[in-house]
């Protein structure tokens, strides 16, 4: 089950979900229908909520696209 820090990220045009557990994070994509699905990467248990961002820029970087050259949070 989620907890409050589950803040969803647009990297480059994909939906993903990252939930706080205990002392890590996981990673979800998010569908068009909503369903989850493991997003395949890690995001490293030492990162704070407000650094989240920059990590998935850095790491999805190569994905930008001149429609899509942002990663952002959406809630």
């Amino acid at each position: 089950m989620p907890t409050p820090l589950s803040p969803r990220f647009d990297i480059f045009g994909r939906i993903v979900q990252v939930e706080r557990h205990h002392d890590g994070w996981q990673a979800w994509d998010i569908g068009p229908d909503g369903k989850r699905a493991p997003a395949g990467f890690v995001v490293p248990d030492f990162l704070a909520e407000d650094e989240i961002v920059q990590y998935l820029f850095d790491l999805f970087h190569e994905s930008a696209t001149p429609g899509r050259g942002d990663v952002r949070r959406l809630r």
